[in-house]
C-alpha cells in the first residue's frame, strides 16, 4: 500500500525559483517515466539509477516518494552531502551512494538492475559518449526508461552572440566538441541529433526529444524576479516549446528520453 503521507508528485525540494524554472521541464518528462514504468510493473516502488548524482537533487525527491535509488559518482564529497541529505530526509534506508562513473559502471552496479536510469550532465565530461550511454542502456531493464541531459550546442552559440562574443560564437560552431574556446569550461556539447543517435545506437528506441532552457537563462532575472506572475508564465512558455523541434537547436540543453525494448 503506498505512503499516502508521501508527496504525490515528482518535484525538487525547496520552493520554485529561477532555479526551478531550469529544470522543471525535465522533472515533468520524468514524473511521466515514472508513472508508467508504475503501471506497467504493477510495482509501487521501483529501481532507480542516477549516474552523476551527486548530492541527491533526483535522488532524494524519488526516495520520498517510496522509490529505491542508487548514485553512481566519482565524488566522495558530493556522496557524503548525499548521505547526509537523505538522512535528514528520512530516507536513507531507501537511498545508496557509490563511487564510480560510467565507464566502469559494471564494476559497482548490476546489469540490468534498474528501472529509470538518469544520465544528466554525464556525457559533456567522459571520454567515450558512446560507451557511457551503451553502459547505461545496459543498467535498465526491458521496458525501462533512460533520462539523458546533456548541453546544448546552439544555446551555447547563442549565448555568446549574444553576450558580444561574436568570434567564440563561430567558434563554437564550427568545433567539434562544440566549444567556443580554450576558456570554456564545458568539454563537450550536443546537438539532439547526436544525442538521439546515441541513444539509437545503444539498442534503444528514442522516445521523447525536449529543450530544456529555451529562455530561461536568456531573460534578464530582474524581470522575472520582480514582475508579477512573471515566473508562472515563464514556466508555461518553456512546457509549450520544449517539444517543439524547432526550439530544439537554441536550448541551453537538450533531454531525451529513451526506452529499452521489452
Amino acid at each position: 500500500m503506498p505512503d499516502q503521507t508521501r508527496p504525490q508528485r515528482l518535484r525538487p525540494e525547496g520552493t520554485p525559483s529561477r532555479a526551478s524554472l531550469r529544470t522543471a521541464v525535465v522533472w515533468d518528462v520524468l514524473q511521466d517515466a515514472v508513472d508508467r514504468r508504475v503501471k506497467a510493473t504493477g510495482k509501487d516502488a521501483l529501481d532507480i539509477l542516477d549516474t552523476g548524482g551527486g548530492s541527491g537533487k533526483f535522488a532524494v525527491p524519488a526516495a520520498r516518494l517510496g522509490h529505491r535509488v542508487t548514485v553512481v559518482d566519482p565524488s566522495p564529497n558530493a556522496l557524503f552531502a548525499l548521505e547526509r541529505r537523505a538522512a535528514e530526509a528520512g530516507v536513507a534506508d531507501r537511498v545508496s551512494g557509490v563511487q564510480g562513473d560510467v565507464h566502469g559502471l559494471f564494476d559497482v552496479v548490476d546489469r540490468e538492475g534498474f528501472d529509470i536510469v538518469l544520465c544528466h550532465g554525464v556525457l559533456e565530461y567522459v571520454d567515450d559518449p558512446a560507451e557511457g550511454v551503451h553502459n547505461v542502456g545496459e543498467a535498465l531493464r526491458p521496458g525501462g526508461s533512460l533520462s539523458l541531459l546533456a548541453a546544448g550546442l546552439g544555446g551555447a552559440v547563442l549565448a555568446r552572440a549574444l553576450a558580444g562574443h561574436f568570434t567564440e560564437a563561430r567558434h563554437a560552431l564550427g568545433d567539434p566538441a562544440g566549444r567556443w574556446g580554450e576558456g570554456d569550461p564545458v568539454p563537450r556539447r550536443f546537438t539532439a541529433e547526436q544525442l538521439t543517435e546515441l541513444v539509437a545506437s545503444a539498442g534503444m528506441e528514442v522516445g521523447a526529444v525536449h529543450g530544456v532552457r529555451v529562455f530561461a537563462d536568456l531573460v534578464p532575472g530582474v524581470l522575472v524576479d520582480t514582475e508579477p506572475g512573471a515566473l508562472d508564465a515563464l514556466l508555461k512558455l518553456e512546457a509549450a516549446a520544449a517539444e517543439l523541434p524547432s526550439f530544439h537547436s537554441v536550448a541551453t540543453q537538450l533531454h531525451v528520453l529513451g526506452e529499452k525494448r521489452a
